[in-house]
């Protein structure tokens, strides 16, 4: 579901590249662990891989299809994350104007899934993700567990191949970010996707199938 070759990636007005000439992959229906220190480049690679930012050189191939995203101009990357990409972020990024049920159908709209499949998608969704009958609440009347839920809801919404989560329960009490962990890692496997979880937290790496650590030299 996601290979890497020789990725680099530079900031503007720096000497030292971020990271150069990394590789990866993940196989289908896995689930890896990306580790390492503060400032080694683990959410810049993350947005790499969603096409968010742009890599300097490498390739990044995802999905059934591997389409290369660092090749892609700008539409053709909107619509690999419209249809083969789900993100689950730190701060939520649920949109306050939004109700919750609207929220997750954000990637239906973007991905063209049929009208009349939105409803029973998001109602089928939230109850599993235990949020049955939030859908026209606002996001400021939850919790920042329940916003986490949301947002886990909206990243498998429309069925994407690939996974992608920047430290989806640093935001999250202890307890809270189990039951989210716990919830994730259930789900992700509910739907046979792939995912590539960034973590400080060694309990969330030990709880996938693999774990990889970003070094300034590179990965291990």
């Amino acid at each position: 579901m996601l290979s890497i070759a020789n990725l680099s990636k530079r900031h503007p007005h720096s000497a030292r590249p971020v990271f150069s000439g990394l590789g990866l992959a993940v196989a289908a229906g896995e689930i890896v662990a990306l580790v390492g220190e503060s400032g080694v480049g683990k959410s810049t690679l993350l947005n790499c891989i969603a096409g968010l930012e742009t890599a300097d050189a490498g390739a990044i191939l995802v999905g059934p299809q591997a389409k290369d995203i660092v090749r892609l101009d700008e539409a053709a990357r909107a619509a690999l994350r419209a249809t083969g990409i789900g993100f689950v972020f730190q701060a939520f990024h649920v949109l306050p104007t939004l109700t919750v049920a609207q929220n997750v159908a954000v990637p239906l709209l973007l991905s063209g899934v049929a009208a009349r499949e939105h409803a029973p998608r998001i109602e089928s969704l939230l109850a599993r993700v235990g949020l049955a009958g939030f859908g026209p609440r606002w996001p400021g009347t939850l919790s920042g567990g329940e916003l986490q839920r949301v947002a886990i809801a909206r990243a498998l919404v429309h069925r994407p191949a690939l996974i992608l989560a920047d430290e989806p329960t640093g935001n999250l009490d202890p307890r809270t970010a189990d039951e989210i962990l716990t919830l994730l890692l259930e789900r992700v496997r509910e739907e046979g996707a792939s995912a590539l979880i960034v973590t400080h937290s060694q309990h969330v790496a030990q709880s996938c199938d693999r774990i990889l650590t970003l070094t300034p030299d590179g990965l291990q």
